[in-house]
């Protein structure tokens, strides 16, 4: 049955109207952000967006859902545009030819690819070895401590550590009907969990290149029965590659958490993944820095084995919020190895006391009303 689309692009040019650009104080239709407003006879709504370098990313997420609440809106696709000299003012040059070098245009994801879940949050690092999956794991298992739905979905498909970090081997099971199958997503320590780690024989390693890692990251979002969740936390692999990008323009993020450890080695790789995120226009949540000072509990005597203070600095340079510091601690190790989380096996130790803080402080960040300081 064909929708009624003079009346549907009406009333999402109405909604959009009260989508404001907090920079410039005019809605997004007066801006000319939204731009090229069609709908098709299934009540496909498509549309231009210009996205200027100094506006919110927010804005477009915003705009989207605008367009979405519309009655008769079936799904909604917003192309973004990036302005060219001639659009946005300034010098013309080359870049009347298209986006100027180096530029990343902001990702289009799909909103409801993952209907249910209400926020995702990635967990990254500029270089393997700074105890990300760590970061991850605990994350998700205090934030389940602490009363929410969560599930952790192991992105890291070269490493997939979460299997042995939540002391999992079982196999998966695959539930509904043929040609509608999902998989069912294991369960450990109130946390639902999806590797490719489940899927594998041990010690077999995963062969791909990026699309397949972009379509294995597609199939965890879309075909896992993850139901219904407060937050899906996605363990990113090292670096700034394929997985990342791949995720940007999949799903719409909450946030990225980056950790790094102490040492400059570790903190300017991290510097070069904060520019990433940036550029494809992801919030970045805070930095975690882990495997701090360690103290020894015979003598007190505190030891700087990795540095110190190299992750606060960090997020004081990046004008970034620095969301604690996990110390080095011999119960993370056993932890790991054991299946067991810190926050859970040894909530009292250094480390569990400071990984509960950090997931309070991104519960705080992430569920803080709109437009909250």
């Amino acid at each position: 049955m064909a929708v009624d689309r003079q009346r549907i692009e009406r009333d999402v040019h109405a909604a959009l109207a009260g989508v404001a650009n907090p920079r410039t104080g005019k809605d997004v239709i007066e801006g000319e952000h939204a731009r090229d407003i069609k709908v098709d006879e299934e009540g496909n709504v498509r549309m231009q967006f210009l996205l200027h370098p100094e506006d919110p990313g927010t804005l477009v997420r915003e705009t989207r859902a605008a367009a979405e609440k519309v009655e008769g809106v079936a799904r909604v696709k917003i192309d973004v545009k990036l302005p060219t000299s001639s659009q946005g003012g300034g010098d013309a040059g080359p870049a009347k030819r298209g986006l100027q070098p180096g530029s990343v245009p902001a990702p289009t994801p799909q909103g409801n690819l993952i209907a249910g879940i209400d926020h995702v949050v990635a967990v990254s690092s500029g270089k393997g070895g700074v105890g990300k999956s760590t970061v991850a794991v605990n994350l998700a298992a205090a934030l389940a401590a602490a009363g929410r739905k969560v599930g952790l979905m192991d992105a890291d498909v070269y490493g997939p550590d979460i299997p042995l970090m939540f002391g999992e081997t079982r196999r998966p099971s695959v539930t509904g009907e043929k040609g509608a199958e999902k998989i069912v997503p294991l369960e450990a320590h109130g946390v639902k969990l999806m590797s490719i780690g489940f899927l594998l024989e041990p010690e077999q390693p995963a062969i791909m290149r990026g699309p397949l890692i972009s379509g294995i990251l597609k199939q965890f979002l879309e075909q896992v029965e993850w139901g219904e969740l407060d937050y899906l936390i996605v363990d990113m692999p090292p670096g700034t590659g394929d997985a990342q990008l791949s995720l940007v323009q999949t799903v719409d993020l909450d946030g990225a958490i980056l950790v790094t450890t102490p040492q400059r080695v570790s903190t300017g790789d991290v510097r070069r993944a904060v520019r990433m995120f940036e550029r494809v226009r992801t919030k970045l949540l805070g930095i975690v820095e882990n495997m701090g000072p360690y103290t020894d509990p015979e003598t007190g005597k505190v030891l700087d084995i990795f540095g110190s203070g190299g992750g606060r600095e960090l997020a004081d340079a990046m004008h970034l919020p620095f969301l604690g510091e996990v110390p080095l601690d011999p119960q993370v190790r056993i932890a790991g190895d054991e299946g067991v989380p810190t926050v859970t096996g040894a909530p009292d130790s250094a480390a569990g006391r400071a990984l509960h803080a950090i997931a309070e402080r991104v519960m705080a960040a992430v569920e803080a009303p709109v437009g909250a300081a």
